[in-house]
């Protein structure tokens, strides 16, 4: 009993987080109004008696509202309307402040405070909660991916194929394919599986480094138990060779994803004249559409249109299979598309892409299934990045380039694991700094 009691106590930190986020966005609301005002005389001290004041009624508003009893860091609908009632009274005592007189603000700077202020107030008190929320629901995704063991089913037949279905159903395997001792069946295809062929400890440590590790071989009821002979494959031989886990923390991530959105949304106000004159170029050159849409999977499997200026002609792919880009002397590009893609300015309408969600400014990059499916025959590995979102650009990029070939679509996996693996915060501006520098000296990336 006592355990459910404390459970649901309000937890103090809460509380004062609430009331200083409160104030900072007090803060920014005043200085805003003075920045766009006169100057006068005592502005430290009639700061101090606005964030006082912020304080106070942001205090009040919490226990009038309710807001003070929540108990978790988490979005909601419960804590957003408390959140906004908490706001609304502290804008009203904010009010009988500012029409006093003492601050000596005019009716319309009077406004645009309390405008400001309750833009402010309700953005810091509600996004750490967004974010929060966020990333605790990313924890499970990387956890549901990261904890997958990487699993083999032993067999050519159907009894393999119905276990390896059924496996795959399961949150804790990833069925990459079947294991054959007979060669003949080496390459080819059952069902969704690839049959892959080993029959001693050699090359089962060739075939693990291939697929990333193998974590467990499952064996079929009415498929061929393991023997005792020469060459016999055995379930101690088979061990994880690498961990392609996320390690970035929850504090890293929350940075991220607010440098992503607060980034984003800053360059598109900045770069909305020249997006609109891309738009004007590529319509008068080629007509409609001027954004081109393209489904590519993204964080968690999940797919998502990517954004971009339109640089090939609409009849780019008519054949209806994807075709790989092979550079800027491609026969589809248009002669705006070619300048475009040479000057990198067809990514940025991706900036969106970031803003919402889908994307991030560093990641790996985003590829369309089928190709995915086709990496995946070679290395099965790819699914770990579906623990992170894609990005603008990746470190892959600075040193693999545009991928045309099947060959360098594996060597950048294999980089693109190696960020998953590393990547934090410092290693992310590192990639965005370096990647400016190859932008701005005319580097090809």
């Amino acid at each position: 009993m006592n355990g459910k009691n404390r459970k649901k106590q309000a937890r103090p930190t809460l509380l004062i987080q609430d009331v200083l986020l409160s104030c900072v966005g007090s803060l920014c609301a005043f200085l805003l109004v003075r920045w766009v005002s006169e100057p006068t005389f005592g502005f430290t001290a009639h700061l101090f008696i606005y964030l006082g004041a912020a304080l106070v009624f942001t205090t009040i508003g919490l226990f009038i509202s309710g807001a003070s009893r929540e108990v978790s860091r988490r979005a909601s609908s419960w804590n957003g309307r408390r959140i906004i009632v908490t706001v609304l009274i502290k804008e009203g005592g904010l009010l009988i402040l500012l029409l006093s007189g003492i601050l000596g603000l005019g009716t319309l700077m009077i406004l645009l405070d309390l405008l400001a202020d309750i833009v402010f107030s309700v953005l810091f008190m509600i996004y750490p909660r967004m974010i929060i929320t966020t990333i605790r629901r990313e924890d499970e995704e990387i956890r549901s991916i990261s904890e997958q063991k990487n699993t083999l089913v032993l067999g050519e037949d159907e009894a393999a194929l119905e276990l390896a279905e059924q496996l795959d159903h399961e949150a804790n395997f990833n069925v990459i394919g079947l294991l054959t001792r007979k060669p003949e069946f080496s390459g080819k295809v059952l069902g969704d599986y690839v049959i892959y062929y080993a029959a001693n400890d050699e090359e089962m440590e060739r075939l693990q480094w291939r697929l990333g590790g193998i974590d467990c071989i499952m064996f079929p009821k009415k498929g061929s138990a393991p023997g005792s002979g020469p060459g016999t494959l055995r379930k101690e031989d088979f061990k994880p060779t690498s961990a392609d886990h996320s390690h970035m923390s929850r504090i890293g991530r929350f940075v991220k994803r607010s440098f992503d959105i607060a980034f984003s949304g800053l360059m598109l106000v900045i770069f909305s004249p020249l997006i609109g004159i891309c738009s004007l170029a590529i319509f008068i050159e080629d007509g409609k559409p001027v954004f081109y849409r393209q489904e590519r999977i993204g964080k968690g499997g999940k797919p998502f249109n990517i954004l971009k200026f339109r640089t090939m002609r609409v009849d780019a792919e008519a054949a209806g299979r994807p075709i790989l880009y092979s550079g800027d002397e491609d026969p589809r590009l248009t002669r705006v598309g070619k300048f475009l893609r040479i000057h990198h300015l067809d990514e940025l309408p991706q900036f969106w892409n970031v803003l919402v969600g889908d994307m991030s400014f560093i990641g790996y990059r985003p590829e369309r299934q089928f190709f995915i499916d086709k990496i995946m025959e070679v290395n099965p590995r790819y699914q770990f990045l579906y623990q992170i979102r894609p990005g603008i650009t990746s470190y892959a990029t600075l040193y693999n380039g545009y991928t045309d070939t099947m060959e360098k679509m594996l060597t950048r996996l294999d980089m693109d694991l190696y960020y998953l693996r590393n990547h934090s915060v410092l290693f992310d501006f590192r990639i965005l700094g370096l990647t400016f520098l190859s932008i701005v000296s005319g580097k090809k990336i």
